[in-house]
């Protein structure tokens, strides 16, 4: 391995890189959604999706899972007939801003090691290449969200806390060698690329002891893409919090509500809060360094970049990674900044939402508040319903109580100059991503991911699918499930590619499954063999902007039995009118029901099942 040296720091004056003329014109900006509750976003990571350009295959090892196969941007483009067959409407599309290119021996493929936030991923083509791909996308009346990182930045430095110059990964105690009793005390093992957080900043240590806040070195190893990072303020040490990396996401300490940076003690009459210390200021692990996105500096080169790729693409929205990593106060700066840049240039509806990776609900919650996202992952709803009630069979009323919650948990109005949707009514539901393991994972209970995918399709919200779980991809955690699609061969002729593709078709076809408000009208805490409504979980769709559209969806998460929508002879009660003649659209007997007086509806539905009852006078045809 070739050594790496240190470079040191430019100054804050370099010029920011530009984009060469042969990139060709800007494109015009247009506003390509009129609602995002319409659309259904298809996840991809464009390094395994398609590979259709030879000529950017440098250093690329397939059939090793974390280094660089092939996939591009011109791949995907040639692949935009299999993306409409499967009937998702958007694409959202991994960080396209140069990586460093390797580190440790893992490559960064996946587009969240940013070393330039300026320049394109050769890996994945040119900036033409990438407008190209997104115009073929809007020609198709598909749009493109591309994946973005403002918490850290690649490995680009380590932290000299021996003092020598060079990263070193092994370290003796500090103090004496010997203990006590004579015996030599241990090697501590430490990477001087990933310490421990400290909250004073990581300190520097020789054998006498701490020697204060250790310096920064700046690696330049061109062969890894270790250089001078763009823009030019994340090639100074105070753009970063230096105080190494997380070793406790739930780890918290008293500080002020008003000023997280101090003590309680500081700012008596305030109020004394819990602060997420680590997560906030932390390295991510890896050695991914944290960006201090408090500094005036680093916002506005975040907000200028991000608004540049906007401008330079026509694309249609963010997805953001590690949002609760960073503070409250820079997406209150960068949301509504990017809203009204992107809209005084022409293009309105951009979507901002991202990633909080939490079960609490209110954590999550927390980021659609004061002009920040429009929406955030869904991950409480992964967990507690698509993993606990789906795979595990649980009680269904888990998911009744988790969505009564959300209405004081998430932004009630819509942001200002965003997509004029509430957050609340709008979340971004999934059931897996590169960061967690496939839904199949070691179990491959296909008749779950079936139903999983129904209850996907027709809650509210936003649905999300994951690349090659339409081809039933199965893999385990980083880097185990983010396979090569091309192993699959493209297949459009697969039992659970057409399930989605029918699933597609009917959300987009009934307006109530978009636009309609939901109401859980049955759930149950019972789950047992002898259960007659074991596993039964029931919601509306109807009224908000739904016009008089409505669906009735029942599902059954019992995998020993049919149940039915009835217990103790209480049987579920709809907000439909007696006599409501309903058609199940989902079974191809079109089997009807119809509604009792007093709005009661008793249906049975198979073990690991599912229903979906429109009112006959709203059935379309070829639906």
């Amino acid at each position: 391995m070739k050594k790496p040296f240190a470079w040191l720091a430019l100054a804050s004056t370099v010029a920011v890189s530009c984009l060469s003329a042969s990139d060709g014109d800007k494109p015009e900006m247009h506003t390509n959604v009129a609602d995002w509750r319409d659309e259904i976003i298809y996840q991809v990571l464009v390094d395994r999706f398609a590979n259709g350009d030879a000529a950017n295959d440098f250093n690329v090892r397939p059939g090793v899972p974390a280094r660089y196969h092939g996939g591009d941007w011109a791949g995907l483009e040639a692949k935009l007939d299999y993306i409409e067959a499967l009937g998702v409407t958007t694409l959202w599309i991994s960080p396209i801003v140069k990586n460093v290119e390797t580190d440790a021996g893992v490559d960064g493929y996946h587009g969240y090691w940013a070393q330039d936030l300026t320049r394109v991923n050769p890996h994945f083509g040119d900036l033409a290449a990438l407008r190209r791909l997104v115009a073929a996308c809007h020609a198709r009346g598909l749009k493109v969200i591309v994946d973005i990182v403002t918490n850290h930045m690649g490995q680009l430095f380590y932290y000299d806390i021996n003092g020598n110059g060079q990263p070193d990964v092994q370290l003796a105690e500090s103090g004496d060698s010997v203990d006590g009793q004579g015996h030599l005390k241990p090697v501590k093992h430490l990477t001087e690329y990933d310490p421990d957080f400290d909250p004073r900043g990581v300190q520097g240590r020789t054998s006498l002891g701490e020697s204060g806040q250790a310096s920064v070195i700046f690696v330049y190893d061109p062969d890894a893409n270790k250089l001078p990072a763009m823009p030019a303020i994340f090639q100074e040490a105070r753009a970063y919090h230096r105080m190494g990396r997380v070793v406790d996401f739930e780890a918290t300490v008293k500080r002020c509500a008003s000023d997280t940076r101090k003590g309680c003690a500081e700012c008596p009459g305030d109020a004394c809060v819990d602060y997420y210390e680590q997560t906030e200021l932390g390295d991510f692990p890896g050695g991914l360094k944290d960006v201090a996105t408090e500094l005036p500096e680093v916002r506005e080169a975040m907000i200028d970049v991000y608004t540049r790729w906007v401008l330079e693409t026509d694309i249609d929205g963010y997805r953001i990674d590690t949002l609760k990593h960073v503070e409250h106060g820079f997406w209150q700066a960068f949301a509504p900044a990017i809203r009204q840049r992107v809209r005084d240039a022409g293009k309105k509806n951009f979507l901002l939402f991202g990633e909080s990776f939490d079960g609490n609900d209110a954590r999550n919650g927390s980021y659609t508040r004061d002009g920040e996202m429009d929406s955030v992952f869904n991950f409480a709803h992964k967990f507690q319903v698509f993993d606990d009630i789906i795979k595990r069979h649980g009680p269904t009323n888990k998911f009744e109580d988790l969505w009564a919650g959300r209405a004081s948990l998430y932004g009630a109005t819509p942001q200002a100059d965003g997509v004029g949707v509430a957050p609340s009514k709008l979340p971004i539901n999934f059931l897996d991503n590169h960061d967690v393991p496939r839904f199949l994972y070691l179990e491959k209970d296909t008749q779950a991911l079936t139903l999983a995918l129904t209850l996907l399709m027709t809650e509210q919200g936003i649905p999300c699918v994951y690349y090659g779980t339409e081809q039933g991809f199965s893999g385990g955690n980083d880097p185990m499930n983010r396979e090569d699609l091309w192993s699959a061969g493209y297949a459009t002729d697969g039992a659970l590619f057409a399930h989605v593709a029918r699933l597609t078709r009917l959300r987009r076809g009934y307006p109530a499954l978009t636009r309609g408000d939901q109401k859980v009208v049955y759930a149950t805490p019972r789950t047992g063999d002898q259960d007659e409504d074991a596993g039964i979980l029931a919601f509306q769709r109807a009224l908000g902007d739904a016009g008089d559209e409505a669906a009735l969806v029942v599902l059954n998460a019992n995998a020993a039995h049919a149940s039915h929508t009835q217990h103790q002879g209480a049987t579920m009660k709809t907000d439909f009118a007696g006599g409501t003649a309903l058609v199940d659209v989902l079974d191809p007997a079109r089997p009807g029901y119809t509604v009792g007086g007093d709005g009661t509806l008793l249906v049975e539905v198979p073990a690991m099942g599912a229903r979906l009852l429109i009112p006959a006078s709203q059935v379309r045809d070829g639906l």
